[in-house]
Parts: C-alpha cells; sequence; structure tokens
C-alpha cells in the first residue's frame, strides 16, 4: 500500500516536473524574445564628401541611444544600432541597407542624399521594413513617392521654400543664380527657389549643377560671375559646401554676389570655411538659439557629452530617433508595420522644436522652420534665427502623395 503511494505520487511529480519544463521550454523563448534588443540600422556615409555629415548623423544616433538605454530602454529593451557605410550612393545604400534588414535591423535612418532615402523607401515594403528620413530634403520622399513604410522627420525643400519666399520680397535683389548639387535634393531644390523667385517677380537667369565629390568648383563659379546677377541660391552642403565656399571667396566671388544657402550654413560647413561664412544667410532647419526649454535641455546634454554645441544634422538627427522611440513605445513593438502604423499621426509634446505631429496623409512632421545669418556669438561663427514660420505655415501638405 505504502509502496503503491509512493509510486503513484512520484509518477505525479514526474508529470509535473515534465509539465514545467515542457511550459518552461514554451515560454522561454517569448520571455527571451520580449527583451531582446531592438534594433536599428543606420546606412549612412561613412566615407566620402558626405562623410563630415555622416559623422554628425552618428553623433546624434549615439546620444539618443546613450540616453534612452540610461532610462532603461523601451518597455524593457534596450536599444541596438548597427552602421553601414553607404558612400553617399544610392546603389550602394540600397545594398547595405538590404543586408542590415536581413540582419534583423528593420527600423531604418540615417541616410543623407536623397537619392539614397529614394533608394532604401523604393524597398522597404518588399523588405518588411520601415525608413525614417532625418536629412533628405526631396519633395518626393512625401510625394509622388511616398509609401506606406517612409516617414520624414527633418524640413523638406518645400518646408525651406515657405520660410524663404516671403522674405525674398523683401530682398532688392532681382536676378539671380543657382549652384546645386547634382542629384535629387540639388535639382528639386533649385526648381522650388526659381519657382519661388519667379512668384516675387525674380528673375534666375541660369542654374549649374555640380557631381557629389567635385573637388574643382572654378569652372561653375566662372559662369556664375559671368551672369552679373545680385544675388545667388547655393544647395551645396558637406564637404563640397566648403569647397565651394572657400573657392567662390578666392574669386571673389562672395564679395560681388549675396549669397543664400540651404543646407549651406549649417555647422559643419561653418567650421569648413570658417571667416569666409560671416554674414552668409541661409535656411537654419535648426540653431542652437532656438528657444524652447527641450532645446535648451538638448544643447546642455550635448556639450557634456561631446564638449561642444550640436550641429543642424546631429539635432535633427537626434530629434527623429526620439520620434521613432516614441512610435515604438506607442506601438508596443518594433515590428516595422506596426511602428508604421503607430507613426501615422503620432503627437510627441516634448522634440527639440516643441510639440510636433506626424501628418498621416504623407508621413511628413510637421514642425516650424527658420532663416538665418551666420555671425559670432559668444566668440563663435554659427547660424543665428532670425525669422521663425509656424509648424502650420512652414509644412504645406504634399498634392503629390498618393499613400499606397
Amino acid at each position: 500500500m505504502t509502496r503503491s503511494i509512493a509510486r503513484r505520487t512520484s509518477i505525479r511529480l514526474a508529470a509535473a516536473v515534465a509539465c514545467t519544463s515542457a511550459l518552461l521550454f514554451l515560454a522561454g523563448p517569448t520571455l527571451a524574445q520580449s527583451k531582446a534588443p531592438i534594433k536599428i540600422g543606420v546606412p549612412t556615409a561613412l566615407t566620402g564628401p558626405y562623410s563630415i555629415v555622416g559623422d554628425e548623423v552618428k553623433r546624434g544616433v549615439n546620444l539618443a541611444v546613450k540616453e534612452v538605454n540610461a532610462k532603461g530602454g523601451i518597455a524593457g529593451r534596450t536599444v541596438q544600432v548597427e552602421y553601414a557605410d553607404t558612400e553617399a550612393n544610392p546603389d550602394t545604400a540600397r545594398r547595405v541597407s538590404e543586408r542590415l534588414v536581413q540582419s534583423g535591423y528593420k527600423l531604418l535612418t540615417g541616410a543623407i542624399a536623397s537619392s539614397e532615402g529614394l533608394a532604401i523607401g523604393a524597398q522597404v515594403e518588399k523588405w518588411d521594413a520601415l525608413y525614417l528620413s532625418t536629412i533628405n530634403k526631396s519633395d518626393r520622399l512625401t510625394g509622388d513617392s511616398c509609401n506606406s513604410r517612409m516617414f520624414r522627420t527633418n524640413h523638406s525643400d518645400s518646408m525651406d521654400m515657405a520660410v524663404i519666399a516671403p522674405w525674398l520680397k523683401t530682398r532688392s535683389e532681382k536676378e539671380w543664380v543657382i549652384i546645386a548639387a547634382d542629384y535629387a535634393w540639388g535639382r528639386d531644390s533649385a526648381a522650388a527657389f526659381t519657382k519661388a523667385a519667379q512668384a516675387d517677380g525674380k528673375v534666375v537667369k541660369a542654374a549649374y549643377f555640380a557631381p557629389i565629390g567635385t573637388k574643382d568648383y572654378a569652372p561653375y563659379i566662372q559662369q556664375l560671375k559671368a551672369q552679373n546677377a545680385k544675388g545667388m541660391w547655393v544647395a551645396v552642403s558637406g564637404r563640397d559646401g566648403i569647397n565651394f565656399g572657400l573657392q567662390a571667396d578666392q574669386f571673389g566671388l562672395l564679395k560681388s554676389i549675396f549669397p543664400v544657402g540651404q543646407s549651406f550654413v549649417v555647422r559643419s560647413t561653418i567650421k569648413g570655411m570658417g571667416a569666409v561664412s560671416e554674414g552668409i544667410w541661409g535656411i537654419v532647419n535648426y540653431a542652437v538659439n532656438l528657444d524652447t526649454p527641450q532645446n535648451k535641455a538638448f544643447v546642455a546634454a550635448w556639450k557634456k557629452e561631446y564638449g561642444d554645441e550640436p550641429g543642424n544634422f546631429e539635432a535633427e538627427t537626434y530629434a527623429g530617433m526620439h520620434i521613432l522611440f516614441a512610435a515604438i513605445a506607442k506601438a508596443g513593438s518594433d515590428e516595422p508595420g506596426k511602428v508604421a502604423k503607430a507613426l501615422e499621426g503620432l503627437t510627441v509634446d516634448n522634440t527639440i522644436f516643441g510639440k510636433a505631429v506626424m501628418r498621416a496623409a504623407d508621413h511628413q512632421l510637421v514642425i516650424p522652420n527658420y532663416l538665418g545669418v551666420v555671425a559670432k556669438a559668444d566668440g563663435e561663427l554659427k547660424p543665428l534665427i532670425q525669422v521663425t514660420l509656424d509648424a502650420a505655415q512652414a509644412t504645406p501638405p504634399s498634392p503629390d502623395c498618393r499613400m499606397k
């Protein structure tokens, strides 16, 4: 009798242990998966003419990730980042982005050239991934190339023209010329500026387009001077922007013409150009004198981390990362499809620009925009905001977006 009871008890215990083991086996992967890191892929230019901007992207991403992980991550999951070098080439950007996705980094951000963003964005639905632009300006991203998995948190060409157009009315220069980068952003910028200038009764006499990586701008500068225009629109950035600015000064162009830039009066270009940049006006998508509590806290954190003030691309990338974090938290998942749904219509109260909304219709973040001038402040040349356009006026909806 005692042996029989003992045997039955032993059988029950064995069964209970087996059942518990089975439950642990089934639950184990789920529990582990729930705490697996959130993977974000950053395809950006680590070499080539845009490597200066690529460095800014890395600093913006790294600080945002450090901050969120210091707070315990997102829903207890840490954020993990993997970088890949695009060389500012759209074909390379597409290839390395696909490799990132295949390695589990399905949330992508950080590409610099608009042509790169368009190349990546065209594939994300097929890859079951998501692409968030923090730098690409071409209207096409939120226009005729928009799709359910591509979003933009930075300022577009149209947003820049919204702030430049009324300012142009105040300028006496009637005749203008354009120098721009020869790819999607530069050509879109030139077309948008021409439209804005003509609407204000100005004349654009000529537009010249230089390939990425141009080292000798002398032929372009000679042609620009020959037009005898009074104003010049500059849409050249990164190392190219520095090269153009320095050479334009050497040839006396900047003394004979009034230059205004897009992605030209940014911190990295100003540092490279030095005193040559003083007094140049341009679109200022971000500046350290942006007067919001969030920006003041951000600037303080940036100085503590890097010992310097943040630049335009660093700030916009940092801001974009926090928008992405907010969407992941809202979705309760890092699955690209769920994050995309969470991004549509997402409102974030505490961005460095203040309250911001991701417009569902075209996936453009609705934020203010600014115009400024390079001037000395605290003993250093930097872009300082002079004109502010509120978010509603600065972010016109795209009529070309037909969301799939």
